[in-house]
């Protein structure tokens, strides 16, 4: 699917999450074909792995996440993004039985861990959502940012499908302020993790993917300018609460009086 080329008011260039990275890929096009090789080829591995870099506390601190973003039940959900569930899980306990969630990701390895049921899983990209104008209430977005290519025509496409009012999250990653901290996470991210992936995975290369996820959170745009592209796409009440210096959570509102251009 190519990138909508609209993003809401105006036109805004092309932000893409984070400098190039030459290590991985030259261009665009290795960009994405490295991207669907490493998730489909780890996707396995995922859940037992972040389980134990988490220390179990992962879906206690996405639930409380959703909430304060203003998830309530009943909502319809559009979680971006959805990889193996994790965020959809802790949505689904939130909304209910009344509510209703559909998950988009490009990756079909790493939807096939998904196991929710009542959740419907669609094949797309955040930039060019396979999803109708206004047709969900929240819109959730976990710690996939940084792997997209383009940040403005994403946020311009959550706010296209929300309905006017309706709420946005973003989970994330951020490097540390400060050298030492940023040193520390540095050594834990392309060190430790590493080397846990080699032990607890099954896959040769999940190593791999936990190194590139460090890359791209060290060369991932700041938190100010992640506000600036909200504000941009149309949002309102747009705020990051921070946990622990490193865990973003970017939270913004569609107004009410929102009208789509035709």
């Amino acid at each position: 699917m190519t990138p909508s080329p609209s993003v809401g008011p105006g036109n805004p260039t092309i932000l893409p999450p984070h400098t190039p990275l030459p290590l991985y890929y030259k261009n665009e096009a290795e960009h994405q074909a490295f991207l669907r090789r490493i998730f489909d080829s780890t996707a396995a591995d995922y859940d037992r792995i972040e389980s134990v870099l988490a220390f179990g506390t992962g879906p206690s601190y996405r639930r409380a996440a959703l909430s304060q973003a203003g998830l309530a039940p009943g909502a319809q959900v559009l979680d971006v993004g959805i990889g193996t569930g994790l965020v959809a899980r802790e949505a689904l306990r939130i909304i209910g039985p009344k509510g209703r969630l559909v998950g988009v990701d490009p990756s079909v390895g790493m939807m096939e861990q998904v196991d929710l049921p009542g959740v419907e899983l669609v094949q797309g990209v955040a930039e060019s959502l396979p999803r109708p104008d206004a047709s969900c209430d929240f819109v959730s977005m976990g710690y996939a940012m940084r792997h997209i290519s383009d940040v403005a025509a994403a946020f311009g496409e959550f706010h296209r499908v929300l309905r006017p009012g309706g709420r946005l999250v973003v989970l994330e990653i951020t490097k540390p302020n400060g050298r030492i901290a940023t040193a520390l996470l540095k050594a834990y991210m392309r060190a430790v993790v590493p080397l846990i992936a080699r032990v607890v995975g099954r896959r040769s290369n999940t190593s791999e993917l936990w190194r590139y996820y460090w890359d791209t959170i060290e060369a991932c745009i700041p938190p100010e300018r992640v506000l600036e592209a909200l504000r941009a796409a149309g949002f309102t009440d747009v705020r990051r609460h921070a946990s622990l210096g490193v865990f973003s959570e970017y939270m913004a509102r569609k107004p009410e009086n929102t009208v789509e251009a035709g």
